[in-house]
């Protein structure tokens, strides 16, 4: 493996984490909370600017570890599950309560992947299959995030 392959796989593997045995998704999804504090602090509109700069960048980056590694959507690549998890929390107050409930749901949607998700991942291919099916899945957790704290409010 060349210099180009071994940073790619390092990045698709969030810095290796989805190499572990257990969980790589969670594990994963956990990498992207730093991330998503980071985006907490900044203003809305490049907060979104940043998170869509990410997804791109994640759909290249994961459709060049799926070339490398030659099986179709691999375990170990989690910066599909960053991003996702950035989509879940992006635009809601970072606190324990929403990281972790935020957390939480976008886990429920990636695992269970309710309509369209599953649609997505099959009728897609590559990185944007790989991709796609998190952030909509963070969109989902989005969605029911607000609707919660509507309720509670």
């Amino acid at each position: 493996m060349n210099f180009r392959q071994k940073s790619v796989m390092f990045t698709a593997t969030g810095c290796f984490i989805g190499n572990v045995s257990v969980a790589p998704g969670t594990f994963g999804s956990a990498l992207g909370i730093p991330l998503c504090f980071l985006i907490s602090k900044i203003e809305l509109t490049v907060a979104l600017v940043f998170t869509i700069i990410l997804i791109f960048f994640a759909i290249v980056i994961a459709h060049e570890a799926e070339k490398i590694l030659g099986e179709k959507d691999p375990g170990c690549i989690v910066i599909d599950e960053i991003a996702g998890l950035m989509v879940a929390l992006i635009g809601l107050p970072f606190n324990i309560i929403s990281v972790l409930t935020g957390f939480l749901v976008f886990r429920v949607f990636d695992i269970l992947k309710p309509y369209p998700i599953r649609h997505l991942e099959v009728k897609l291919s590559g990185g944007v299959a790989i991709v796609m099916d998190d952030v909509v899945a963070g969109i989902y957790s989005n969605i029911i995030l607000r609707m919660g704290m509507l309720l509670l409010n």
